[in-house]
């Protein structure tokens, strides 16, 4: 419940069609179940308490009158519950029956939604006992209480901001209009739907399509409750594919034909963080909803969700490599639309033998490839002076060699030193000025070869340094045109391995493999032996951590303790707690500090759907303050 954490439960119990009092004990046995694991909205499927195949059984007066008996048993049973249950029943209303979602908590019955969508196709036959629902609430009396009975119905938990619950059944969700879409335009942020979906073959892919559309379309959670084995086998088989989605991800699945319960845990504030975002997303006022309150305990989810460490980086290899060739089209694509605007026909490109520098020289040449230019007319130029190591220079030297570019050594070692000999910096102070005397001479010396052959300077600096502001101003952080702009750390590495790997050049492919074995570095501080002294992650923190605090803070909206909170989980057994929660705050302090930096980026891609660009994704102002999230982190200690 805290930080907008919601435990749900999709229900299948194994039930035997039209013993309503068996069904009942099955229905309270799930309830105690799911309810022990902190399942706070538990959903079972269409018909449940009678069994969806009882077929003209629906008709007989005394399968009626037990659903309702029965249904008053499992409201009591609810009773000091701290959860919302929805269980399917055939319910009759002046003369006509209905195929109802009876919505109960804490021994009330607080609403009957009735199904809209009656199927009269195929193997169904609903039609022939059930009305469709009508939408505007009226009253129901059910044993001497008015009951809500509608679709236009949400219930919305005291106790939880934004929580509020629209249900539909099976059928609904099918169909062009759903009544889904309808809930979620009036409020609703949790979908749950009471199905009893019979098996065909590959009929569950298209299931899953269905309930993924539906809740990345509405900006919402949703739980797909199905029936399973007990139902009559006489025509159909039914096997209980319970799915609980958010936004367009599946959280988890039941295993089919197993009756099992599926637990997932919906982000609410993730999703209302979304609808704020997202500025098309329609409210509509004029929909006539009864909205109907009910009580939450205010306590910590325990989360079984799962966070990925790398939210940049697919996890299946088949979709990573698809991920990378898309991003290397999308980089060297906008770099062809600039060089086909300016009319240039050359590029200019400082490489360092580190990462960044490496992967904007390929996409350069991808870039020229498609052009028809000549690689020659790419300017690798190499520019060593105190910290840079012979590995490094080496690979730079070779790399542009195997790419067919031009190399253009300058080293700067003297002209950096006469530089400092001009502003009186002491050779043996080894600080920022130290640092940043040889990265402004380095881009002094791209922008004066890239005049001097009509030519652009393509920037190396990533997404994640931009974030951190670990590039020197008008430094490394300026060029005519920056193709990493949208790509992570954590990324780069694997568009460089997927270059590597698909390049066809075992002398490229080594001189790449060698590029991702080098520790990273700005190479500013002179080496130790022979070897890099200087760890760019031993002072800003793991680029790993940095891009997973990045991603949920700008993507999903999440605040500091969120964060602290899903990283704890994600890295467990990688870094210790208060590890992690040194860089977080880190990584607060240089994102709010180093703004002023990203509000004069050049241009460059977007590649995915976290961007830093000022033009673009981010509109922060350069001196806003940090204090409210330092706040937070701080009382986490």
């Amino acid at each position: 419940m805290k930080q907008g954490f919601v435990k749900v439960a999709a229900v299948t119990p194994k039930i035997k069609v039209a013993d309503t009092v068996y069904n009942a004990q099955q229905i309270c046995a799930g309830i105690d179940e799911a309810a022990s694991k902190g399942a706070k909205i538990i959903v079972f499927p269409e018909l449940c308490l009678s069994g969806y195949t009882c077929s003209d059984l629906f008709l007989q007066e005394r399968l009626l009158t037990s659903c309702r008996e029965q249904l008053k048993l499992i409201a009591d049973h609810t009773q000091g519950k701290d959860s919302l249950v929805f269980v399917g029943l055939p319910l009759e209303r002046e003369g006509k029956l209905y195929n109802v979602a009876a919505a109960v908590h804490d021994g009330e019955i607080l609403a009957f939604i009735p199904k809209t969508f009656i199927p009269s196709y195929g193997e169904f036959y609903e039609t022939r006992h059930f009305f469709p629902g009508n939408q505007e609430a009226v009253s129901l009396f059910f044993d001497g209480e008015a009951i809500p009975f509608g679709t236009n119905i949400l219930l919305e938990a005291e106790g939880m901001d934004g929580l509020l619950v629209g249900c539909e059944i099976c059928e609904d969700i099918w169909v062009p209009k759903a009544p889904g879409i309808a809930h979620a335009m009036a409020g609703a942020t949790l979908l749950v739907n009471l199905s009893a979906s019979n098996e065909t073959i590959s009929k569950d892919v298209y299931r899953e399509m269905l309930v993924k559309s539906a809740s990345a379309k509405l900006i919402a959670g949703y739980v797909y409750c199905s029936s399973g084995e007990g139902e009559s086998t006489q025509d159909l088989v039914f096997g209980g594919h319970n799915i609980i989605a958010e936004n367009g991800t599946i959280l988890s699945q039941a295993k089919r034909f197993e009756n099992e319960i599926t637990y997932g845990d919906i982000d609410i504030n993730r999703l209302r963080m979304e609808r704020r975002r997202m500025n098309t997303f329609g409210y509509d006022e004029s929909l006539n909803y009864l909205v109907i309150p009910f009580s939450l305990n205010t306590e910590e989810t325990t989360l079984e969700r799962e966070f990925s460490c790398t939210p940049f980086v697919p996890t299946k290899q088949e979709e990573r490599e698809k991920r990378c060739e898309e991003i290397l089209s999308i980089q060297s694509l906008g770099l062809k639309k600039r060089y086909e605007h300016t009319g240039c026909q050359k590029a200019v490109i400082g490489v360092s033998g580190g990462l960044d520098s490496t992967l904007a020289l390929l996409v350069t040449a991808r870039c020229f490839d498609l052009l028809g230019l000549n690689r020659k007319n790419i300017f690798a130029v190499t520019m060593p002076c105190f910290g840079t190591t012979d590995r490094t220079y080496d690979n730079a030297c070779k790399l542009a060699k195997e790419l067919g570019a031009t190399l253009e050594e300058v080293n700067i070692r003297e002209a950096v030193t006469i530089h400092f000999r001009d502003i009186k910096q002491d050779m043996e102070k080894h600080d920022v000025t130290y640092e940043n005397g040889q990265a402004r001479e380095r881009t002094q010396i791209l922008m004066d070869i890239a005049n001097r052959e009509n030519a652009l300077v393509i920037g190396t600096g990533d997404m994640s340094e931009l974030a951190l502001g670990w590039a020197t101003y008008n430094g490394d952080h300026m060029s005519m045109y920056g193709v990493n702009a949208g790509v992570p750390k954590t990324l780069v590495r694997h568009l460089v391995k997927y270059y590597a790997d698909t390049c066809g050049n075992r002398e490229l492919e080594g001189v790449l493999l060698d590029v991702l074995d080098t520790p990273v570095s700005p190479e500013l501080l002179p080496p130790v032996d022979g070897v890099i002294s200087q760890r760019t992650e031993d002072l800003v923190g793991p680029y790993e951590l940095h891009d997973f605090f990045l991603y949920y803070m700008l993507r999903c909206g999440f605040e500091p303790a969120k964060i602290y909170r899903i990283a704890k989980k994600s890295f467990t057994g990688q870094y210790e707690d208060k590890v992690i929660l040194k860089w977080l705050k880190t990584f607060y302090k240089r994102f709010f500090a180093q703004q002023f930096k990203r509000s004069c980026l050049p241009d460059g891609p977007k590649v995915g759907s976290v961007a830093l660009s000022p033009r673009g994704d981010l509109r922060m102002p350069s001196d806003a303050c940090v204090r409210i999230w330092m706040e937070q982190l701080e009382e986490l200690e």
